[in-house]
């Protein structure tokens, strides 16, 4: 309903938890989009997948490193004015080893996006990045300094993607806080508001002036994230 309501150029999925073939051919087909998935080995895992409008110039399934393909966790496609990255970042929460991961995610993903900018594209990166950024970011903050998601060592790395010029262009609209794109099932979070902002468009620098809106959906209901959107203007 969202899909068919709001008719986006480029739509994208992260969790998607399925691979092509299980799923049925009016979500593939209908809607009037073109459809890319990559997929984790392990069934019902992970996942991403763009639904695209206008067929991409070039897709790309993962980022060219085994670790993180095997997972599933991001997508490339070129169109006419940008490249987009749909990405669905790791979440550190289980234990050493996958927090570990996950910075890692974070630091290797860096200079590829960096080397695209320098080469002269333009480059949307979208996605679960599972870091709440500043405490405006999240409903409980303190109580959370040592939950994954909102540790001082992650929070650092969406720093150093700032550093490097990278744009959240929610903020580039919205100042205001209790703005948040993800709760937890648990203790009626939702209807309470304690949430998380972990949903992100970033743009490199070159290519805030053409962002024109960005914002989060939090009426639309059916997961336990919601929409966020980009409007550009070339």
């Amino acid at each position: 309903d969202y899909l068919d309501q709001e008719q986006p150029d480029i739509f994208c999925i992260q969790e998607s938890k399925a691979h092509k073939e299980q799923l049925a051919s009016e979500i593939l087909e209908d809607h009037g989009y073109r459809t890319y998935w990559h997929s984790g080995i392990k069934k019902g895992y992970s996942g991403v997948a763009t639904f695209c409008k206008k067929e991409p110039l070039y897709v790309q399934e993962g980022l060219g490193i085994e670790k993180y393909d095997v997972e599933g966790r991001v997508l490339l496609t070129e169109h006419e004015d940008f490249l987009l990255y749909n990405i669905y970042f790791p979440n550190g929460q289980k234990d050493e080893i996958r927090l570990k991961y996950k910075l890692d995610f974070y630091d290797d993903l860096l200079p590829i996006i960096n080397d695209q900018v320098e080469s002269g594209n333009n480059v949307i990166v979208t996605g679960d990045w599972n870091t709440a950024h500043h405490p405006i970011d999240l409903a409980r903050p303190k109580e959370n300094i040592n939950t994954s998601g909102f540790m001082p060592v992650e929070r650092e790395k969406l720093d150093e993607y700032v550093a490097k010029g990278w744009v959240d262009t929610f903020r580039l609209f919205h100042e205001e806080g209790e703005r948040y794109s993800w709760w937890t099932y648990r203790f009626g979070a939702r209807e309470r508001n304690v949430g998380w902002r972990i949903d992100y468009f970033f743009v490199n620098e070159g290519m805030a002036d053409i962002c024109i809106d960005a914002d989060i959906h939090d009426e639309i209901l059916g997961s336990d994230h919601c929409p966020v959107s980009l409007v550009l203007d070339f």
